[in-house]
């Protein structure tokens, strides 16, 4: 029923920074959780970053803290992940994911947006 949408990726240079967003459309309930997962080829699915709504909690993958920032808007409709001081190993396809309920599962993921550090 929760449908998301990524946006915002593209092709940088190392160094440079970009602004993943991600739309979200039908019912999510006050207490839930917003992630980003990251897959690059010949490599396993990672989360690199989520915010829960109902205990407060933000937490990051060891390799981006201090480089990116998960967020969602006022509304809760878009979650933000802005990612800064990029390195090619960054690149990778980025996905949001939500746990509506905080059940301890993500069962709806958007399409993923490709980003490219070159």
């Amino acid at each position: 029923q929760v449908q998301l949408v990524e946006s915002g990726g593209g092709s940088v240079q190392a160094g440079g920074s970009l602004r993943l967003s991600c739309a979200v459309s039908g019912y999510v309930g006050s207490t839930h959780c917003m992630g980003w997962f990251r897959q690059a080829p010949g490599r396993q699915r990672e989360g690199v970053a989520s915010i829960s709504f109902g205990d407060d909690s933000i937490d990051y993958l060891d390799s981006v803290k201090g480089r990116f920032t998960i967020s969602q808007d006022n509304s809760k409709t878009t979650v933000y992940l802005q990612m800064n001081s990029l390195k090619s190993e960054d690149t990778a396809l980025y996905y949001c994911a939500i746990d509506p309920g905080l059940r301890g599962y993500f069962p709806n993921w958007g399409q993923g947006t490709q980003v490219t550090v070159s």
